[in-house]
């Protein structure tokens, strides 16, 4: 690859301030959003909150396509067919046809287990967010009790939403209310454990936006503890997890590697995918009523998004060498000096 690779480009200075800024603005911004435009129990959500939701939820895995019209990146998945072909295809196929064939009470069950993935997915995103804010700062990489904590608070308040489907506008046969004290106590548990481990720092290490970025993603499920609305419970987590992935993919998209391509026409290029792929998917994700193949494309829904959670998973792990490359190129300024 090294005989091929473009040259790095050279960062500007702020660059990496504009970033660590925006994704703080990002993740706290749509929680209190949503928060003040929860609509009261019995309601339908304003326009300004479905819009929100739009951008934060279907636009956001719409988003996704656009690596594959990246060149280096399809070079890549190429390489790895089986991540970025072949699963994909296999969980929109299965989704699908499960969706059909199951009955109506078991793809709830089913669809408990989807969101647990799926919010699982968010704090993998908070997790590698918080450890660019790190690289981003130069200061020393998150230690192994810094990681494990981001991820156990994340699985404190999925186990916290798990034990209380109704935030999830799903009603499955089986109670799991016991659920929430153990979430809660892991939660409050590993926040702590989050928060010492930061404390315990030498000051040179603890830069303010890298404290801020990584208490946020720490704290990220705060609100499924707070409030009975789902709209002020989830809606706020989910617009702020798609909300910090679509700044990281626009400024992807406007970083070309070719010196002639304009970066207006590479977020033009984006923003048009992510908008008529979550259009899409904003329509199939409301047939979960119909009957018969019709309801097999909420099913191809469902399987998309689980495969923009393998995708991602792949793309940005940053313990591999393609992430490392393909950042180093396009974003420096977020993998510091060692990039």
């Amino acid at each position: 690859m090294a005989a091929a690779d473009p040259p790095i480009a050279v960062p500007r200075r702020g660059q990496h301030r504009f970033w660590l800024v925006a994704t703080i603005a990002l993740t706290l911004l749509p929680i209190v959003v949503a928060v003040a435009l929860a609509p009261r129990a019995g309601t339908r959500p304003g326009p300004a909150l479905v819009w929100l939701l739009f951008v934060g939820s279907s636009a956001h895995v719409g988003a996704t396509a656009w690596f594959y019209t990246v060149p280096e990146v399809r070079t890549h998945m190429r390489a790895h067919r089986l991540r970025y072909v072949w699963a994909p295809l296999l969980l929109v196929a299965v989704a699908a046809v499960a969706v059909i064939a199951a009955p109506a009470a078991l793809l709830v069950e089913a669809l408990l287990g989807f969101f647990a993935w799926q919010f699982f997915h968010f704090q993998k995103q908070n997790l590698g967010i918080a450890a660019l804010a790190a690289r981003a700062t130069r200061v020393r990489p998150l230690s192994r009790i810094e990681r494990h904590a981001l991820i156990w608070s994340g699985v404190g308040g999925i186990a916290a939403l798990i034990a209380h489907p109704a935030l999830l506008d799903l009603s499955p046969r089986v109670s799991l209310t016991w659920l929430f004290d153990g979430g809660e106590t892991l939660f409050v548990v590993a926040a702590a454990a989050g928060a010492l481990a930061m404390v315990g720092r030498r000051r040179s290490e603890r830069h303010r936006a890298f404290v801020a970025v990584y208490m946020t993603s720490l704290l990220f499920f705060v609100p499924v503890f707070i409030f009975p609305s789902p709209y002020a419970a989830v809606a706020g987590i989910t617009m702020a997890h798609g909300m910090q992935y679509l700044l990281l993919v626009g400024l992807l998209s406007a970083a070309p590697l070719d010196a002639s391509a304009s970066p207006q026409l590479g977020v033009l290029v984006m923003v048009n995918i992510a908008l008529i792929a979550g259009l899409a998917l904003s329509q199939a994700s409301h047939l979960h009523t119909a009957h018969g193949a019709v309801r097999g494309l909420y099913g191809c829904y469902l399987g998309l998004v689980m495969a923009h959670f393998v995708i991602d998973a792949g793309l940005w792990r940053l313990r591999d060498e393609f992430p490392r490359w393909f950042l180093s190129r396009r974003l420096p300024y977020l993998l510091g000096p060692s990039a």
